[in-house]
């Protein structure tokens, strides 16, 4: 750790780039599931019901974005996972009888968002002490 940087700072740099490893490997199984590398109709972009291609196709490149913006530290970074995030609690979550339950991705998703939230605030708190 840096030794201008706060463990507040610190904290988040480091939930950023543990999601960023995380979106990236969501990428990948998405575009493993558009190349068709398994057999099964819901694993070829051609044979997938049009539900899958349209959330499939941009979640395959939206999730590497969001996973560099995370790890550069981007301001559009967590943006960009949350909308990746909000799309996958609606599939999963409103429409598990087209995509499948996957509560734990629900579940990870939404801690991530309240780990994330709560330390934007410490650290807005935290700069706001030190300015008065």
């Amino acid at each position: 750790m840096p030794m201008h940087q706060s463990p507040l700072e610190y904290a988040l740099e480091m939930l950023q780039r543990a999601v960023a490893l995380f979106c990236l490997v969501q990428g990948i199984g998405y575009w493993v599931r558009l190349l068709g590398f398994f057999e099964g109709p819901e694993w070829r972009f051609d044979l997938m019901p049009f539900y899958w291609q349209a959330t499939a196709a941009p979640l395959a490149v939206l999730f590497p974005f969001a996973a560099v913006g995370l790890w550069m530290l981007a301001s559009w970074g967590p943006v960009v996972w949350f909308l990746c995030a909000a799309a996958e609690i609606v599939m999963y979550g409103i429409f598990p009888e087209l995509f499948g339950t996957w509560l734990w991705l629900i579940a990870l998703h939404g801690a991530v968002a309240a780990i994330y939230t709560g330390l934007r605030v410490l650290l807005h708190l935290a700069r706001r002490r030190a300015e008065h």
